[in-house]
């Protein structure tokens, strides 16, 4: 089975830059809101250029050893929930720790665990998580991806994107998620300088950041281990403070970028025109149409022939001779 994780070649919705048309192009054709997930196409990708070691690593063996390792640990955390003799709260006099105390350093220690075996098979690899409402997810996914391919991104660890189509069925609130992929979920500066940049130039937030590992082992937020499913979350790679700053950085400027437009506008619509040859009235269609402009038509001249082509002239000349005749008749 090939890993949901891993860049599909051949696959009409994924770029890279030997793709046949830019990245502008394909964010303007395939947009996450449009696209709907008919079981066939549940995710828009982009990538960088392709690198041989971005996954040599022992993934079978890592991922048989943790599915192993998460069973062991769920187990555990039941008998934990069902053992009567455990307490429900801990106790300071007899030094008993109540059922919650146990889970949690059992699942404390399942992370430390899978992290050694990520680390031993160079499984590290991982992506940024962020999530995105339907009406804002084709903005926030194109920028991601433009930067990916030439921006901003371009200058951290981040290898490839791929943000989540629509459902085939309507389905009122639902959340397209965005992966930003980086190498090592491990290291943290490489993973603290993507965020930085996704805050600051995107003004968006990380959902945290997970292993491609526990994907594999099928570790979510509902898994009932009670194991966490991310491996850094938000507040641990940076305080709420810097969060925010780098925030209301990126709005601010993107609030003077659109100020700037409006006055240039203003300026431009406001600006002196130029005096220009004024239009001559239109004239009207009608071509008999006198030169006073009552629109009279010209009346039409008699024609010196008749219909039947004879002179007309010479027939009223015959015709004023008779009359004169018939008048001298009866004057006599």
């Amino acid at each position: 089975m090939v890993s949901d994780d891993i860049f599909p070649e051949e696959y009409p919705y994924a770029w890279s830059p030997s793709s046949s048309m830019n990245i502008q192009e394909f964010v303007s054709k395939y947009k996450p809101s449009m696209v709907q997930n008919d079981g066939t196409r549940p995710w828009i990708w982009v990538r960088k250029e392709f690198s041989s070691s971005d996954r040599l690593s022992e993934e079978h063996v890592a991922t048989k050893e943790a599915s192993e390792l998460l069973q062991k640990v769920t187990e555990r955390v039941e008998e934990i929930k069902n053992d009567s003799s455990i307490p429900v709260r801990s106790s300071k006099k007899t030094g008993a720790k109540s059922k919650k105390e146990l889970r949690e350093q059992e699942q404390a220690n399942a992370t430390v665990r899978l992290k050694e075996i990520s680390q031993k098979h160079g499984y590290v690899c991982g992506k940024c998580l962020i999530f995105a409402p339907s009406d804002k997810v084709d903005a926030i996914w194109a920028s991601v991806a433009r930067s990916l391919s030439s921006g901003p991104l371009t200058s951290t660890v981040a290898s490839a994107a791929k943000v989540a189509t629509s459902p085939e069925l309507e389905t009122p609130g639902y959340q397209h998620v965005i992966y930003i992929y980086v190498p090592d979920v491990y290291d943290r500066d490489s993973v603290v300088e993507v965020m930085k940049v996704l805050l600051r130039q995107h003004g968006v937030n990380l959902s945290g950041v997970k292993s491609d590992l526990y994907t594999s082992i099928g570790l979510d937020s509902k898994h009932p281990s009670g194991v966490p499913s991310t491996v850094w979350k938000n507040i641990v790679l940076l305080p709420d403070s810097e969060i925010r700053e780098l925030k209301e950085a990126y709005f601010a400027e993107v609030t003077s970028t659109k100020n700037v437009v409006k006055h240039t506008d203003q300026k431009r619509e406001s600006a002196p025109r130029k005096p220009g040859h004024r239009k001559r009235k239109a004239e009207t269609d009608d071509p008999f149409a006198s030169d006073d402009g009552e629109g009279d038509k010209a009346e039409p001249q008699k024609q010196p022939h008749g219909p039947d082509g004879r002179n007309n002239t010479s027939e009223q000349v015959q015709e004023n001779k008779r009359s004169q005749a018939k008048k001298s008749r009866i004057s006599s």
